[in-house]
């Protein structure tokens, strides 16, 4: 769980944390009054404490509670202990796989709705890399079901073919 932790919800939160960041200009409420992922995918925000029914939102907005909400797990000392012996809770993998999951669909909604802006800033390589990266490490571990991952089915195929 440590190596988790350490490597993976910390360094893939900064990474597309960094990515959106490069992208705000792009994504307004005006541009993205849903957050979707295509026209097939659309999601709702509900984080179990202060917004327990999930509501429609922007997604500058989903994005805003999404980073928030991240950030509180992280820094829960209960849910991602940092001193050496403290042990994880029996939920962590469930918290861990949850964070994940609302990651990627930052990633999908980029992909989706904003690649074109990431092509004008020439960053579209970076975020293959790092796209390319979480999707190994999650279909590795199995940490977000197969049906979560089908706004970006083709490209994760592509990214992750053999002959490539």
């Amino acid at each position: 769980n440590r190596w988790f932790k350490c490597f993976t919800a910390v360094d893939f939160f900064n990474q597309i944390n960094m990515l959106y960041g490069t992208i705000t200009d792009f994504c307004t409420e005006e541009s993205c009054p849903v957050m979707s992922a295509g026209p097939k995918y659309e999601y709702h925000w509900a984080d179990g404490t202060n917004i327990k029914k999930p509501i429609k939102c922007s997604a500058p907005k989903y994005i805003d509670y999404l980073m928030t909400w991240v950030q509180d797990q992280l820094d829960d000392e209960t849910l991602f202990p940092s001193k050496i012996g403290v042990p994880f809770p029996k939920n962590f993998m469930s918290v861990a796989k949850t964070i994940l999951k609302r990651l990627f669909r930052v990633y999908a909604h980029i992909y989706h709705q904003h690649f074109d802006p990431v092509i004008q800033l020439q960053e579209e390589a970076h975020l293959n890399t790092s796209f390319k990266h979480f999707i190994f490490f999650v279909q590795e571990f199995n940490l977000i079901d197969r049906r979560e991952l089908a706004p970006l089915q083709e490209l994760i195929e592509k990214l992750t073919s053999k002959d490539r």
